[in-house]
């Protein structure tokens, strides 16, 4: 029996969220660089300080293995040493080859372990003192089956 996917339908629509959220903070200081990189990047320093950075990189690999299995598009990026994601720059960001969708899904997994890991309350604290205008929110009260 393999590992659940924790990036349930609720938490891959919340990292959506939180994606268009830093789109149109990054649109507004002229960034330029891939979003998910910028939305990882801002979660980086609040959660080295509670994981240290090996809680944090090991973290994040998992989440980009997870993704990795869905989405084969993320197999060239890597996890550096440093905590942050190497490669994505690369891709080419052709809308055919669903690369939104893929770093989407990278980021869920990454909010969805981060719910096992830290805790929910902990989590979407974090968030919404980086993205205030981003709130989760589980339809009508209860998980539904993916």
């Amino acid at each position: 029996m393999g590992m659940i996917d924790p990036a349930t339908p609720e938490v891959r629509r919340f990292a959506q969220r939180l994606l268009a959220e830093e789109a149109t903070l990054g649109s507004a200081s002229g960034g330029n660089r891939p979003v998910v990189l910028r939305v990882c990047e801002k979660l980086r320093r609040p959660l080295m300080t509670l994981a240290g950075s090996a809680g944090f990189n090991s973290l994040l690999f998992r989440a980009l293995t997870l993704a990795q299995k869905q989405a084969p598009i993320l197999r060239e990026v890597q996890v550096g040493a440093d905590g942050l994601l190497k490669g994505l720059d690369a891709i080419d960001r052709d809308p055919h080859n669903h690369l939104a969708e893929a770093e989407a899904l990278l980021l869920a997994e990454k909010i969805g372990l981060l719910f096992i890991f830290i805790g929910q309350a902990l989590t979407l604290r974090l968030t919404n003192e980086i993205w205030p205008n981003a709130s989760f929110v589980i339809e009508d009260g209860r998980e539904k089956e993916a």
